[in-house]
């Protein structure tokens, strides 16, 4: 078959980037005031606390029927019916006023994140050929960086008019218009007919288990990138707060490191995609790990900045190496199920990440907590050494894009997909 030397990833953006986009914008709206919203219906900081992990709980405990889901139905339906879910949860957050109510709608809101995100990656690994694939899934996570740097200045513009509610209207209105675009995705070969039903697909269990080498090598590399990602959200507010810096000098810092952050997506995707895959993760890790144990060094707003920013850079270049190691290592036979594990394993990293910070923290000083997290980061980088290839796996004969399969090997079939 054809090389299909004329793919351009720029066909992908509205039906395949831009659901992705807004859905970072709803999250990037909704996100910082759901503490606020929990203080507001007259919850406790620990009860506030609790509404922000219930984001995270939805996500871990659905990624396996996320997976389940999206095997069955195809990627187009569970994207479209994540974009409903997100609706409805944002929408339940908006009109809550009880703190049961709206602890079911952050709930959902976390279920609704796990299955957009496992089938826009599943999506994009089908429809890419494979030498343009870690470029294709560093422009789908720095795509989703975006969204979520844009969406709390556009969240705060709409909480200007109707208070904490204008948050999750932008989150109701960015999720409906990411719903519509998701249903222009053309259905991959495997579910253009239905006959990937789940009675022939690969049951969970067997895909831990036939892949368990997989999981336990490269997939506790995923897990303790993961922990220094979650962890990095909390560390410089932590310790700008403990150097004295006002709310604002701290909502800067965060912004302008975020902005290097997104940066650089592309130009990593590209290097993953010409050299290998090792060219990219470990030195990711190694920038992330090193920059995050200096910031005990700061000692003002300056330099933590420049730290800040440096680990910013260490993530962005970074942009997409969970999606794209899972693409690869995933068969295709079960690949919806194998992503689901992979998940699995991504947010448990997030999860127990800050936990573990906050219990050093606890037991001896957050310098100490910050050194261990950025440990994290060093030993991600060694096991990504040891367990990642330096070349990226190389197409299958045969097969390169299932869009391009699916229409006769023409390129523009990617203009619907």
């Amino acid at each position: 078959m054809s090389d299909a030397p004329d793919f351009d990833l720029k066909r992908l953006a509205i039906p395949a980037y831009a659901p992705s986009l807004l859905f970072g914008v709803a999250e990037g709206a909704m996100l910082p005031v759901v503490p606020l919203s929990a203080r507001d219906l007259g919850g406790s900081v620990a009860t506030a606390a609790l509404m922000v992990t219930l984001l995270n709980i939805g996500s871990l405990l659905f990624n396996v029927p996320s997976s389940v889901i999206t095997a069955k139905y195809g990627e187009r339906h569970a994207i479209i019916g994540a974009s409903v879910v997100g609706v409805v949860a944002a929408a339940l957050c908006m009109a809550a006023n009880t703190l049961v109510l709206f602890g079911t709608g952050a709930f959902l809101m976390g279920i609704s994140g796990s299955v957009f995100m496992l089938a826009r990656q599943s999506y994009l690994t089908e429809a890419v050929p494979v030498r343009y694939r870690a470029r294709a899934l560093s422009t789908l996570g720095g795509v989703m960086r975006v969204g979520m740097f844009l969406g709390p200045f556009i969240g705060a513009a709409a909480m200007g008019l109707w208070h904490l509610r204008g948050a999750y209207a932008v989150c109701v209105l960015a999720l409906a218009v990411a719903g519509l675009l998701g249903a222009t995705l053309q259905d991959l070969p495997a579910h253009a007919d239905g006959s990937n039903s789940a009675a022939n697909a690969p049951t969970v269990r067997a895909v831990a288990r036939d892949y368990k080498r997989i999981f336990l090598t490269v997939g506790m590399g995923i897990l303790l990138v993961a922990m220094i990602r979650a962890t990095r959200q909390a560390v410089i507010p932590l310790w700008a707060e403990s150097l004295g810096l006002s709310p604002q000098a701290i909502s800067v810092i965060v912004g302008i490191a975020g902005g290097i952050d997104m940066l650089v997506f592309y130009p990593a995707g590209k290097v993953m995609d010409l050299f290998g895959r090792r060219w990219v993760t470990v030195p990711s890790m190694i920038v992330m790990g090193l920059s995050m144990m200096a910031i005990p060094l700061t000692d003002g707003a300056v330099p933590l900045c420049v730290v800040a920013c440096i680990l910013g850079f260490g993530n962005g270049i970074g942009s997409g190496m969970v999606m794209t190691l899972g693409a690869d290592f995933s068969p295709s036979v079960g690949r919806a199920q194998f992503l689901g594990i992979w998940r699995e394993l991504s947010d448990a990293g997030a999860t127990v990440g800050p936990a573990v910070l906050s219990a050093v923290t606890a037991a001896a000083a957050l310098a100490a907590g910050i050194i261990v997290s950025g440990a994290f980061g060093l030993l991600a980088a060694a096991v990504m050494w040891w367990s990642v290839p330096t070349k990226g796996k190389a197409p299958p004969a045969g097969q390169d894009s299932k869009l391009c399969s699916a229409e006769g090997n023409s390129p523009d079939a990617t203009s619907r997909a």
